[in-house]
């Protein structure tokens, strides 16, 4: 049988190495040593980040008639950050270990000190009812000072400082006469700033909303996560507009909470037990926001946010009309009434995404020892591997390329022909392949082929001219 392993008993470490092993991750610029907090996808992994990205425009954007898509630019006006705060205000809380110089995020250094006293101890309420989110800057400092809070290395650290995540880079021709811009934090800015131009240039009408997918940087000093956290990734972000005077913004949320669940527990096949919903503190809410939940996984590292949902009310559209001079107001139809919409902002980071079907989906067969990965077939990089029985027998071969180019104009396939046939299956459970189909001696005879099924490791023999509709039933 195949064992479940909860995400608390898988290691990060192993997810990582079957990632490495079997092309889904790679460390950036490994042949010069790497580069902090970055991450390469490989063939499997570039493949599996599109099924996710696809599913997800598909479900939210495609899929429903009041929404739009957009792709805004990567670089835009630096004004576009001084109105929505990131300038001054999108910080984390940095310490510096006062020997090594290296630096590390407060909130993560209290959360690590204080999960390893509730590991000691798991019912001391001190602990059991601590949130460092509520924590202000200057609260980790003392935090930190009461308990003597050291480095991994070790070592006393100094009191935190805010450090802006912004990455700051320059356009211009001529040396000293290049404006600085920056690389943007979020997609959802670009969002805001056109949202004239699509209401303009579109019929759509309120409620409505506008979804991208698309690169954001953020300057942070992470600790180890993999790909949960990185100085590039991709985000799904949606604003959703409506009329605070005609809709009930909490109904709206509740419709996005819906949508989002199910996405991850129907689309994804994600296990409920794994995903849960929480909600924002006061303190930890942003200003501008009237309620923010966090859908959160139970990844190897203990839960962490993968998709947040929050009622950012009109502070976002008011402040961009404040900077750029330019009315963002939306006029009703049918009433003529001016205003400014409220926004409901479901965003995910893709990556998290990603990380997550990889640990939802690891499993060990103890009976057959193997590692299985068992991906949704819609999810799967390849959702059919084709061999030849051994490679060395052109009859053998041509029959399987035949079969191979006529399936791959329908599905995800791929060609192996390396080593025993033990091993290739053994390599397509680990890369998530629904199903082996096999060409062997027998296939030359009686136009037969063997099906594998990666979960089961059950095999059955079909003829060739049944493969099309026995694999639109298991593939679909």
């Amino acid at each position: 049988m195949t064992e479940t392993l909860p995400s608390q008993k898988l290691t990060l470490e192993t997810i990582v190495a079957l990632a490495k092993r079997r092309g889904f991750v790679f460390p950036t610029s490994a042949i010069y040593g790497g580069l902090a907090n970055s991450y390469d996808y490989g063939p499997a992994g570039v493949q599996l980040l599109k099924n996710i990205k696809d599913l997800w425009w598909n479900e939210f954007i495609t899929g429903r008639t009041d929404m739009v898509g957009l792709d805004s630019q990567i670089l835009l006006h630096p004004r576009t950050w001084e109105a929505s705060g990131h300038v001054t205000a999108f910080n984390d809380p940095l310490v510096e270990d006062n020997v090594s110089h290296k630096r590390y995020r407060a909130d993560h250094l209290i959360k690590t000190w204080v999960d390893k006293q509730l590991a000691k101890n798991p019912t001391d309420p001190k602990w059991l009812e601590f949130s460092v989110e509520d924590l202000k800057i200057e609260e980790m400092g003392a935090f930190i000072t009461e308990h003597q809070l050291l480095s991994p290395d070790g070592n006393p650290v100094s009191a935190p400082k805010a450090f802006n995540l912004l990455f700051e880079t320059s356009i211009g021709t001529v040396t000293g006469e290049k404006s600085k811009v920056y690389l943007r934090g979020e997609t959802a800015q670009g969002i805001f700033s056109n949202f004239k131009q699509i209401t303009d240039s579109t019929r759509v009408k309120l409620p409505f909303g506008v979804g991208q997918i698309g690169k954001s940087f953020r300057n942070e000093i992470t600790t180890g996560q993999f790909v949960f956290r990185t100085l590039e990734f991709e985000q799904g972000e949606i604003e959703y507009f409506f009329d605070p005077e005609t809709n009930d913004w909490a109904k709206i949320m509740a419709g996005w909470k819906d949508s989002m669940w199910a996405f991850a527990t129907e689309t994804l096949k994600i296990k409920s037990a794994n995903l849960r919903w929480r909600q924002h503190t006061d303190k930890e809410r942003s200003h501008y926001s009237k309620d923010t939940f966090d859908l959160d996984y139970n990844y190897p590292f203990g839960w962490g946010e993968l998709w947040g949902v929050a009622y950012r009310t009109d502070y976002d559209l008011k402040q961009h009309m404040e900077f750029s001079g330019q009315s963002l107001e939306y006029v009703d139809p049918v009433t003529n009434r001016r205003f400014i919409p409220h926004v409901i902002e479901p965003a995910v980071g893709i990556s998290r995404l990603f990380l997550m079907v990889l640990c939802d989906a690891y499993r060990f067969d103890e009976v057959k020892n193997r590692v299985v990965l068992e991906l949704a077939p819609k999810l799967a990089p390849y959702q059919l591997a084709v061999f030849p029985l051994v490679k060395n027998k052109p009859e053998l071969t041509a029959k399987a390329e035949e079969i191979f180019q006529k399936l791959r104009k329908t599905w995800r396939c791929t060609w192996d022909e390396r080593g025993n046939i033990g091993k290739r299956y053994l390599s397509q459970d680990e890369v998530g392949t629904p199903i082996c189909l096999t060409v062997d001696y027998q296939s030359l005879e009686d136009g037969t082929v063997t099906l594998r099924d990666r979960s089961t490791a059950d095999q059955v023999r079909l003829p060739v001219d049944q493969l099309e509709s026995h694999l639109r039933s298991v593939l679909s």
